[in-house]
């Protein structure tokens, strides 16, 4: 063995000194050096020497190795040294380029804005789960089983008992059942229905607001909502509200806007009405109470409920609710 390292470090350092490119260095590197090379081949027998030679064939090996190393690294210098200086291409001169700020998606703007109008009329802001029993999104809401206002929301079950929530109104419930009054609150999240299409998604957001105390009526509600209106669309924006059928409130209404397009005139996004919805609304039904273990007849209150991707929809003048997701960087810069 001790020969045969000999001979290979001579080979090397003929074979070294013939080299005339670095291509052809590299072949020299992984035939001498690398994990297949000839040293590798030789130092593969070191396991079947007798005990006794280890030592001295080992470090002999080891000197071979740090020999053809030594003619590898020198000839890199020398190739290194004789190559022409090309210029680079980074040009210290020029001002460095700043780095693109992030901005907030334009549903978590809007989200972000009707949560603070509430948060500064008193409301306080609560979360609750996605995945949500059929009791709280449904019967706690005076909506039992087979009832018809069940079909409008094209629910996602899980189980028979388990569902993706179709509301954020199950907070109503929730913290009513813990909380005595007075209560205002608003709850923001995602919700869940199977519905798509330029005006709809499978899961959109919410928020699902509510105040119970006593002598509460429907000219609170009004209030509320008229400076809601005010401060997010604009004190120059006309609405009204609607009579409508919400199972869970009594009377209800949905409140419209005058549309922000066209100022009222009519056109095609508001189908020549001159008025856009936005939010459902009423008084709390005192069925809805009598879960939660209220006294109806001492306590009343109002609840909403308004879309979030139609706020911002109206807001940024957007036709299309699809926009909202397809994460491309052109539309999401604008904002």
């Amino acid at each position: 063995m001790e020969e045969e390292l000999q001979r290979l470090v001579a080979s090397a350092r003929a074979e070294a000194e013939a080299i005339g490119d670095p291509s052809q260095l590299e072949e020299f590197r992984v035939r001498y050096l690398g994990r297949k090379g000839l040293l590798s081949g030789i130092l593969r027998g070191l396991g079947a020497l007798p005990a006794a030679d280890k030592p001295r064939l080992g470090a002999k090996a080891n000197e071979a190795k740090t020999a053809i190393e030594e003619l590898y690294a020198a000839k890199n210098t020398a190739f290194g040294a004789g190559r022409t200086h090309v210029r680079s291409a980074l040009d210290l001169s020029l001002p460095g380029r700043r780095p693109a700020h992030g901005r907030l998606h334009p549903i978590s703007r809007a989200m972000g804005e009707t949560c603070a109008i509430f948060a500064a009329m008193g409301f306080d802001i609560a979360e609750g789960p996605n995945v949500e029993l059929d009791y709280y999104n449904f019967e706690a809401l005076n909506i039992p089983a087979h009832h018809p206002a069940r079909d409008m929301h094209d629910t996602f079950y899980i189980t028979d008992s388990l569902l993706l929530r179709t509301h954020t109104s199950p907070m109503q419930a929730r913290i009513m059942e813990k909380q005595a009054p007075p209560l205002r609150v608003v709850a923001p999240g995602q919700v869940y229905r199977c519905d798509s299409d330029i005006t709809h998604t499978p899961m959109f957001h919410q928020v699902e607001g509510f105040l119970v105390d006593e002598n509460v009526s429907f000219a609170d509600l009004k209030g509320v909502l008229t400076l809601f209106v005010n401060k997010m669309f604009g004190s120059d924006v006309s609405l009204r509200f609607r009579p409508s059928f919400f199972p869970f409130t009594e009377p209800s209404a949905e409140v419209d806007i005058a549309c922000v397009i066209c100022g009222g005139k009519g056109c095609r996004v508001c189908k020549h009405t001159g008025w856009l919805e936005i939010l459902g609304s009423g008084l709390i039904d005192p069925a809805v109470f009598d879960k939660v273990g209220y006294d109806p007849k001492r306590y009343s209150g109002f609840a909403f409920g308004l879309g979030i991707e139609r706020v911002a929809m109206l807001t940024y003048g957007i036709d299309d609710i699809r926009l909202f997701y397809e994460n491309d960087l052109r539309f999401l810069s604008q904002f």
